[in-house]
């Protein structure tokens, strides 16, 4: 019987949520320890430099609360600063994507409200880590090297996530391979003894303001001084007697509700998973959501966005009315609801024994961020301010303090008012249709939160984004190697275009679950080096 419950993308990570559960932490303490150690063994998803949404189950309440931890554009940045890239959009990994980091402001307000444990607990391990160091794990150090293929020459990204090899190389940490990073240790310990203002009113952001200003940033002390995170209330609807729950925009979780909206339409149960037919119309409803996201979703403190007109039922009926079961669509007009990339990211969920349960996930946007690293902090700074609109006259158009449109998103399910599942998946745009994905298979085909998981995914790229850019001929569908090929053939045969994926385009899940009588089940899936810790 498992009162206790962790799951997370590497094992020392989820040992280190389990200590503090032993310990006699909540399931949040639990949650920042393991963040703070994925922070350490897994910078090609998350770190300090990155932000936070969490998403938790409070048994004192016996309700849901979200916490929306992501930063904001330096006060300086306007859109007429940057220079745009070829196509339109903010350079991706330029000093001009930068935002704010949310992640440690993110981790003080969680442990603010539902913390047991002093401050200083949940950093002890992950503090070891990085000066004693670990050893990398088979998923992150392919995806290690990609990122130094990448960011070998921008600034003080080879002095940190480079050091000389055991061969006398510099290159990226090998599988088995011991990593160490000293000054990631220092910069924890600081934050474990000082608070969360050492990182925005202290000396981390004094280097932080400073290297942006060596390397052309607009960061300036008063941009951390004024950070805050805000507290969201969760959005959600019904799929068939399940009540799915997201965190609103600037998130793109509402993508994940429109698309159920729209398939509590259809019959999806009676149709073959493995059939042309359903993944057709996972991919057109996936395209109907997202060209809503591209018109609508930002920052709703800049821009009103009709949440509750884009989570009616109705307007679910008329955007699936546009479904045609024999063509894939080739534009993706948005509606009108008022009338009516590869991208790496961590997941993680913790459980406690009193029935508190966590759903938070952590990001740098595009593996390691922006690729500009701090060598005297040990981390780099994200590139979220990417999925910006360069487009004035656009919702998600970039501004000065404005949050831009985001990718990650936490996850939860309840049934009756009672808990049921807490999870997530990762990666970029993969995350709101595979949070449906993931839905469908565990409410119309009845699978185990691990088989849901490891089953068989699509992911459709290049919908209209909030950025500006627009979907070109349909788009590309990439299909894991599972799905039949007389599956893939008629999706051919309708219009598709499919495309071999690249690694990691399939995202990354992670799930606890919660019984009737308070017992946790865990997953983590085939795709990443995860695992599952419970007692």
């Amino acid at each position: 019987m498992s009162s206790l419950a962790v799951c997370a993308a590497q094992p020392e990570a989820v040992q280190a949520g389990l200590a503090i559960l032993r310990a006699g932490g909540s399931a949040v303490d639990a949650a920042i320890a393991t963040n703070a150690c994925l922070a350490v063994t897994e910078p090609t998803s998350c770190g300090l430099g990155g932000d936070l949404f969490a998403i938790v189950w409070d048994p004192r309440t016996r309700a849901l609360a979200g916490l929306n931890a992501s930063g904001r554009a330096p006060a300086a940045l306007t859109i007429d600063r940057v220079p745009p890239a070829a196509d339109g959009t903010i350079p991706l990994h330029s000093t001009w994507s930068w935002t704010v980091p949310g992640c440690v402001d993110g981790w003080r307000r969680l442990h603010e409200r539902y913390g047991r444990l002093p401050w200083v607990a949940p950093f002890d391990r992950a503090i070891a880590l990085a000066r004693d160091g670990f050893a990398v794990t088979p998923v992150i150090a392919s995806e290690w090297a990609m990122n130094a293929a990448r960011f070998r020459d921008h600034p003080g990204f080879a002095d940190v996530f480079m050091p000389p090899a055991p061969d006398g190389a510099r290159r990226a940490p090998r599988a088995g391979e011991t990593f160490r990073n000293p000054a990631l240790a220092a910069t924890l310990e600081r934050i474990a003894h000082e608070g969360a203002d050492a990182f925005y009113r202290g000396p981390i952001a004094e280097a932080i303001v400073a290297y942006s200003g060596w390397h052309g940033g607009c960061f300036a002390p008063d941009d951390f001084a004024r950070h805050t995170s805000t507290d969201d209330t969760p959005i959600s609807t019904d799929y068939r007697g399940v009540t799915v729950w997201e965190l609103p925009p600037n998130g793109q979780g509402l993508a994940a509700l429109q698309m159920l909206n729209m398939l509590e339409g259809f019959d999806v149960a009676s149709l073959d998973r493995g059939s042309a037919d359903y993944w057709h119309l996972m991919i057109e409803v996936k395209k109907l959501a997202y060209a809503d996201r591209a018109r609508y979703y930002a920052d709703p403190a800049f821009s009103a966005v009709p949440v509750e007109a884009l989570l009616s039922k109705e307007y679910a009926r008329d955007r699936a009315a546009r479904f045609d079961p024999e063509h894939a669509a080739q534009d993706d007009p948005h509606g009108d609801p008022v009338a009516l990339s590869r991208r790496e990211t961590t997941y993680l969920c913790a459980a406690d024994a009193q029935g508190m349960m966590v759903s938070l996930i952590q990001s740098n946007y595009t593996g390691m961020g922006s690729g500009y690293v701090i060598p005297e902090l040990g981390f780099g700074i994200q590139n979220r301010g990417a999925l910006f609109s360069l487009d004035p006259s656009h919702p998600n158009a970039l501004a000065p303090g404005k949050r831009p449109f985001h990718t990650i998103i936490p996850a939860f399910l309840t049934r009756g008012g009672e808990p049921w599942i807490a999870f997530g998946l990762m990666g970029g745009d993969m995350q709101a249709q595979g949070h449906a994905q993931i839905v469908v298979d565990l409410v119309d085909f009845g699978m185990s939160i691990r088989e849901a998981g490891d089953a068989a995914r699509f992911h459709h790229g290049g919908s209209s984004e909030p950025t500006g850019a627009r979907m070109m001929a349909g788009g590309v569908v990439h299909l894991e190697d599972a799905i039949p090929g007389e599956a893939v053939d008629g999706l051919r045969r309708r219009g598709h275009r499919i495309e071999p994926a690249a690694p990691g385009v399939f995202g990354g899940y992670q799930a606890i679950a919660r019984d009737p009588t308070g017992v946790y089940t865990g997953a983590t899936e085939k795709r990443k080096d995860g695992v599952v810790g419970r007692e």
